[in-house]
């Protein structure tokens, strides 16, 4: 009881201001969790799905929060050592499920498409919604960061023609699913730095695109104007907000 305790004031001392106040502040905006919920995390193994992980599990261990979580690892039928991140969730009590799936194959080698990220996204989001409501799940949770949105609105208007976003909230009304963003007021490099800090589970990404897409060039673009103009990423959210944008479609 007592380590709880101390654990619990060194949550309020550090992590707060850090990265869970922010979270907090999102989640309630947005109104992302609700008691009773029950949220399937995809869980990759990349820094940005371990954080999610280990944030989620703070606040539901130490916060008024009331919820249940289930990490899910959709496999793409690559060879990956699994067992850090089971040994993560294993220790933390989050119930850990893998989804075996052909979706590297049909990508990659069926369908070889030049720019797979899209397909690719789209066949790992039905998986995991597929897997969220045979686990009787109400809610999908992705790890999605404050620079994932930046990069996504600059993808869609240099490469589509268009301005569009991801939501912090998407009402998937065909599977009765929401899909929640909790890390959107998270800047990448705060989200680096706590799986650092802690030491979270990162696997490899095995994927043959890696670090060679179109979303790799933006992030160096943003990167590069980050230099120039250190508040926007910031600045970029809180546009957004002003605006409305972030409670609408998601498509301007």
């Amino acid at each position: 009881m007592g380590q709880q305790k101390n654990m619990e004031h060194g949550i309020k001392r550090t992590y707060s201001k850090w990265f869970l106040t922010p979270v907090k502040r999102a989640s309630k905006k947005y109104n992302m969790i609700a008691p009773g919920d029950k949220i399937a995390v995809g869980a990759s193994g990349g820094k940005d799905s371990s954080a999610l992980l280990y944030i989620l599990w703070l606040l539901k261990n130490f916060s008024f929060l009331n919820f249940d979580f289930h990490a899910v690892f959709i496999d793409m039928g690559w060879r990956v050592d699994l067992n850090p991140l089971a040994v993560f969730c294993r220790e933390h009590h989050i119930p850990f499920h893998v989804e075996p799936t052909s979706i590297g194959t049909i990508v990659f080698d069926y369908r070889q498409e030049q720019h797979p990220c899209a397909l690719c996204s789209h066949l790992r989001r039905g998986a995991l919604n597929e897997v969220a409501r045979r686990l009787g799940c109400n809610k999908v949770a992705l790890g999605h960061h404050l620079d994932d949105l930046l990069e996504t609105f600059l993808l869609n208007w240099l490469y589509n023609g268009r301005f569009s976003i991801f939501l912090p909230v998407t009402d998937l009304t065909r599977t009765g699913l929401k899909v929640i963003r909790p890390l959107i007021y998270l800047p990448e490099a705060t989200v680096a730095s706590l799986v650092k800090a802690e030491s979270l589970p990162v696997i490899t990404n095995p994927c043959p695109a890696a670090g060679k897409t179109r979303r790799h060039e933006v992030k160096t673009i943003v990167n590069l104007l980050a230099e120039r103009y250190p508040y926007l990423r910031q600045r970029f959210l809180a546009a957004l907000e002003a605006a409305g944008w972030l409670g609408l479609t998601g498509n301007f």
